[in-house]
């Protein structure tokens, strides 16, 4: 069911959505969280499909800031989503225009489920600073998506210069089962030293980085990223050691190769990682991540000043 209110208060949307609930019954309770996601109008359907396949697994309240024209006249439409609209949540998305169409905490307060955490996502566009933005300054967890950005690399910089404890970005979720898969060898092989770390990645790929990064903090070693073209994602690992090299290979995106000192080669299953299947991982947690913390941070700027080198 979907139901639109043009030119709308907040309130208004409000009472809108406890007249659902007592007239066609529609249920509230269980939901674990606020999602608060902070896109651009014409850019919200892509992100609110991700937010409903996620809200199976997590049931929130998902609260769209599309906002519009910020020199067209001050006017709030609003359209609310429940039912198969909406996954196992509310959906209310909300476009403001003109004054309304910048980012505000005072558009929400009056949307969030009681008592619950809240979670920013900001799809398209980082934030001069998550934290200290008028919807990161509520929130328990800030979520931006440097992939998304026209200079993805640079994006990746400026949060690791922004970065406050409970921020996160979805191209370090991405790299979850490429570390999986590096740490479990690790493991396996960590007796004979790494000389030399290398990654190789798309130009476009922040994860490329961040995966640089991560091995940096955890093996003493060089570091070099060697890069590939536009779209291609992370391609591959190689861990120089005395004992024998150690190659995570990912040639079409799907299916990798692991070769390893004593053991014959291995496919293993490495398909790049879905939206949804990201943001659900990362509303499974509303700690702050210390791991991609000290990664953005120290082992970046590691690997930057390896590289200049």
């Amino acid at each position: 069911m979907i139901v639109d209110l043009p030119d709308t208060t907040t309130s208004q949307v409000s009472k809108e959505i406890m007249t659902m609930r007592d007239v066609g019954g529609v249920v509230a309770l269980g939901r674990v969280l606020t999602l608060v996601v902070i896109t651009r109008s014409g850019h919200e359907e892509d992100a609110i499909e991700a937010a409903n396949a996620a809200s199976r697994e997590h049931p929130c309240r998902i609260i769209v800031l599309a906002a519009g024209d910020p020199d067209g006249g001050t006017v709030l439409n609003a359209q609310i989503r429940v039912g198969g609209d909406a996954g196992a949540s509310e959906v209310v998305v909300l476009r403001g225009c003109g004054s309304l169409a910048a980012e505000s905490e005072s558009l929400v307060s009056a949307l969030l489920l009681p008592d619950a955490p809240i979670v920013a996502w900001w799809p398209h566009g980082v934030p001069e600073s998550a934290a200290n933005s008028s919807i990161g300054r509520i929130a328990h967890r800030r979520i931006t998506d440097s992939a998304n950005e026209p200079d993805p690399r640079a994006a990746l910089e400026h949060i690791s210069r922004t970065y406050v404890a409970g921020d996160t970005d979805l191209a370090w979720t991405r790299l979850t089962n490429w570390r999986i898969q590096l740490a479990a060898v690790m493991d396996q092989v960590q007796a004979a030293p790494v000389r030399q770390i290398t990654v190789e990645g798309a130009t476009d790929s922040p994860s490329t980085l961040l995966l640089a990064a991560w091995l940096s903090l955890g093996i003493d070693a060089a570091v070099e990223i060697i890069d590939d073209p536009a779209g291609t994602g992370i391609r591959r690992v190689l861990l120089e050691r005395e004992g024998g090299d150690v190659e995570l290979v990912r040639p079409n995106l799907t299916v990798a190769t692991l070769s390893q000192p004593g053991q014959p080669n291995q496919r293993i299953a490495l398909p790049r990682r879905t939206l949804q299947a990201c943001l659900a991982e990362e509303l499974r947690r509303l700690d702050p991540d210390e791991v991609f913390g000290e990664v953005i941070t120290t082992g970046l700027q590691r690997t930057a000043e390896a590289a200049a080198q």
